[in-house]
């Protein structure tokens, strides 16, 4: 039985109609004849999709009894008898109610697509599992309903379903999104216009990495090897010379001209793992760029530069190349054209190449050359040209195109070919052209010529003189490049290894950043990190990059043990046994990295729980004696006005009362502040930002204190503010209670607001006996109170939670001396926006 397909209608946020949209195309459909049906939408009391669900089946939903209510869900089995061709499934993350057979609703859609059940479905990018983060940082609220990215890129066809913030907020003011009573708060909360523009720039974004995966997979399928243009997607080439910064940015300038444009940094590394020129420093610096340009970084591996930089572009689909002018000076050119010319020769009519320049155009490389590498293919075969046949040409010019010049100078001229080869391509080539050299020599110019005998003894030592000098230079010049060989290596081993563990004891490198280091500097297609807790237990995988990493050391092309229970496994080709000991480094450096990682994670659930006993102590404090002390008060006076055996004037049981209310006032307001302590240290204050008149605000914050001991001072032409009422209610309401409480009983407090550029400063000003310096943040703790302030006058969260409240309505609240002794609370709060003049509404022909 074939798989059905799977549509899915994603949008940026509730409202741009997706639903909708949903049911259209099931009408339509239904129009042709197909057989669909809904088995379940959430129309949300909306009118209009209400009535688009008319003329369609409907799949009743089963009711499932949880906790005492009655919730309704997708009926899978019904679905499933009734088999139709398409089921309409809205709200692909949502979370079954406990009881259903799946957890969330899109396990219930994958049965449906294995019984070969078509399925439209919808899902907001904010519900997108990966995303979970970034939506959290922008609109503050946490998506506790997810869909895995993983089931939405599955499916078979991905539509967007966009509309502008503009649009949706007037959507949303005219009802047709939410209940009129909840209109406000969404307008003043989740659908900001921030917010909204940056899930519509998410929901593009993804959209558009989606179709460049079909676009590739396309291209991959049908063999297109042409570029198609679709985008700008700029390759930069990197050689780990400092000329690469002056490249990224030029390149990002570029990209910034054309819309969606994309910059991926590469930087080639030659096969054999850790022989490059590239300075680990230099592209350490490089990539940290590269992130900040919002670019992408990759590392590919080849013998010959150009046709590798060739390769990844067309592969993804570039545009432009952008490479510096060599380095190289004059001379060597003419041994061989540069990388840019070549790349530049063989690009083609459909990539263009940009040739940068920068400060360090023809002033060498400056880098060690080959970092551990062995002499290159093109050096040996040079190394046996010279060898072999420069012997030949040699003989060819002495013998007949010049005069005699003696067999000493000939051997001179002999010996400067076998050194020439020794430099070039290493002993083999300089023995070689030895040998030759002393057959020609012999044969040539060795009475008697043309015969291999030689006549004079002296001649004899001659061509063996040559033959062991010979043989001794080469030998020496290629211990002198192994030598520096070694060396190089060691050198690139040593930078490499100090470069990263000063950025992992620097806590600057995750375990995922630094596998993706070790497959890069080996040129490994994928390293995994793996663990397990016993001789006998199964491997698990910590940590890996890379596609297809091993399961287990046995399955890998290299694994380096990391004590008893840990192992480094790397796939993509075997490497020689001079790089497992930066290997072995580098798995010592993982272990470490991944023990950091859950020891800070330990220390983070110890500093929580020790915040929540000290909290949980200081609770207890309150409760066993601030709490107790109104209590006992209350019941004492209930107790007197109870008692048979005094008899209580008018006036006494009117103290008794009195005493009465005020100790369940107090309570009261013991209670308020511990409730509010914890609604903002379990992080549930959800403020509702809305403009806001202070003359009407902070008059009835003074309810609390008696009316003779403040002093306000609110003008009637200040700006309007952009809070909550209540929460600034009660955040002033806390800030004069205290202010009063240490003022001088004869002294009003001063309560005064003014307008301070893009803010509003209320100020509480009392004359009480002030608080240092070095005390003036401490009293804002939770359970503090400075001084020798009585016990029963409170447990000290009053300040606590004003501060609370105002940063929750992104203000602030802070302490300073009062001129003339005493303390100031300032608290600072935004203005509201000054609102342009309404345009009148135009025809839709004068705003085309």
């Amino acid at each position: 039985m074939a798989r059905g397909k799977l549509r899915i209608y994603l949008g940026a946020a509730p409202g741009v109609g997706k639903t909708y949209a949903m049911l259209s195309e099931a009408h339509r459909r239904t129009e042709r004849g197909t057989d669909c049906v809904v088995a379940v939408v959430e129309h949300h009391e909306r009118p209009r999709t209400k009535v688009m669900l008319h003329g369609l089946e409907q799949v009743p939903r089963k009711e499932i009894r949880y906790r005492d209510s009655t919730f309704t869900e997708m009926d899978v089995d019904a679905v499933l008898a009734r088999r139709p061709r398409v089921a309409l499934v809205d709200e692909l993350p949502h979370t079954n109610v406990p009881g259903c057979r799946n957890a969330k609703r899109w396990q219930d859609v994958d049965e449906l697509l294995a019984a070969g059940i078509d399925v439209i479905s919808t899902v907001n990018i904010q519900h997108l599992e990966s995303l979970g983060d970034v939506v959290e940082s922008i609109t503050g609220v946490r998506q506790r309903e997810t869909v895995p990215d993983e089931v939405v890129r599955r499916a078979d066809q991905i539509e967007l379903v966009d509309m502008s913030p503009q649009a949706l907020r007037r959507r949303m003011a005219h009802g047709n999104i939410y209940q009129p009573d909840k209109v406000d708060a969404a307008l003043s909360n989740y659908f900001r216009p921030g917010n909204l523009t940056a899930l519509r720039e998410l929901a593009l974004l993804w959209v558009a990495d989606r179709v460049d995966e079909y676009l590739q997979q396309y291209r991959s399928e049908h063999r297109v090897s042409k570029i198609w243009g679709s985008r700008e997607r700029i390759v930069v080439g990197l050689s780990g010379g400092p000329e690469g910064r002056t490249l990224l940015r030029r390149a990002a300038r570029l990209a910034e001209k054309g819309a969606g444009g994309e910059v991926l940094a590469v930087c080639v590394a030659r096969s054999d793992g850790l022989t490059t020129t590239a300075s680990p420093k230099e592209l350490g610096v490089q990539r940290t760029l590269v992130e900040d340009l919002r670019g992408t970084w990759h590392q590919v591996v080849g013998d010959d530069v150009p046709a590798a930089l060739l390769d990844f572009a067309r592969g993804v689909n570039a545009t432009q190349i952008v490479l510096g002018v060599s380095r190289r000076r004059s001379w060597q050119y003419l041994l061989r054209p540069g990388v840019g010319a070549t790349v530049a020769q063989e690009s083609g009519s459909d990539l263009d190449v940009h040739l940068v320049t920068h400060d360090d155009v023809g002033k060498g490389r400056g880098l060690p050359v080959a970092r551990g590498a062995r002499l290159g293919r093109s050096r040996v075969i040079w190394g046996w040209l010279v060898g072999v046949l420069g012997p030949v040409l040699l003989t060819w010019l002495l013998a007949g195109a010049t005069p005699q010049i003696g067999l000493a100078n000939d051997m001179l001229l002999f010996l400067s070919l076998t050194v020439a080869a020794a430099l070039l391509g290493g002993l083999l080539p300089a023995l070689a052209s030895a040998v030759v050299g002393s057959l020609l020599l012999n044969w040539f110019f060795t009475p008697p010529v043309h015969t291999l005998t030689i006549s004079d003894p002296a001649n004899i030592v001659a061509i063996a003189i040559f033959v062991s000098v010979a043989a001794s230079v080469a030998s020496v010049v290629d211990l002198a490049a192994r030598r520096t060989h070694q060396a190089a290596r060691l050198r690139a081993e040593s930078e490499i290894l100090s470069f990263l563990a000063g950025n992992v004891l620097r806590g600057e490198t995750s375990l995922e950043e630094l596998l993706v280091r070790v497959r890069e500097t080996f040129g490994m297609e994928s390293v995994a990190l793996l663990e397990r807790t016993g001789e006998t237990a199964p491997w698990t995988c910590a940590g890996s990059v890379g596609p297809g990493p091993a399961p287990n050391p046995e399955d890998a092309d290299v694994d380096v043990p990391v004590g008893d229970h840990m192992a480094l496994a790397l796939r993509g080709r075997v490497l020689p046994a001079a790089d497992r000991r930066v290997l072995a480094a580098f798995a010592a450096q993982a272990a470490v990295v991944l023990d950091r990682r859950r020891l800070q994670h330990e220390a983070d659930r110890a500093k929580a729980l020790a915040e929540g006993n000290r909290m949980r102590t200081a609770l207890l404090a309150a409760v066993s004696h601030d709490l107790r002390t109104p209590l006992a008060g209350i019941k004492a006076a209930v107790s007197s006005l109870r008692s048979d055996d005094v008899e209580w004037s008018a006036q006494d049981r009117a103290e008794l009362l009195e005493a009465i209310e005020e100790g369940a006032d107090r309570l009261d307001h013991l209670v308020g502040n511990l409730l509010d302590m914890s609604r903002l240290h379990t992080g549930t204050v959800t403020p509702i930002i809305r403009e806001t008149d202070l003359d009407e605000v902070v008059p009835m914050a003074l309810g609390g204190v008696p009316e003779d001991s403040v002093h306000l001072d609110i003008p009637e032409t200040l700006s309007m503010v952009h809070v909550d009422r209540g929460l600034m209610e009660r955040a002033v309401a806390n800030i004069v209670e205290n202010a009063v409480k240490h003022s001088p009983p004869d002294v009003k407090v001063l309560v005064s607001a003014s307008a301070l550029a893009d803010r509003v400063e209320v100020r509480v000003v009392d004359r009480g006996p002030g608080v240092p310096d070095e005390a003036k943040d401490r009293i804002f703790e939770p359970f503090q109170r400075y001084g020798d302030a009585p016990r029963g006058v409170g447990v000290g969260l009053g300040l606590a939670v004003a501060r609370g409240f105002a940063e929750a309505i992104g203000g602030t609240l802070h302490a300073e001396d009062t001129p003339g002794g005493g303390l100031t609370m300032v608290l600072a709060v935004r203005t509201a926006p000054r609102r342009r003049p309404a345009r009148p509404d135009l025809p839709a022909a004068a705003t085309s």
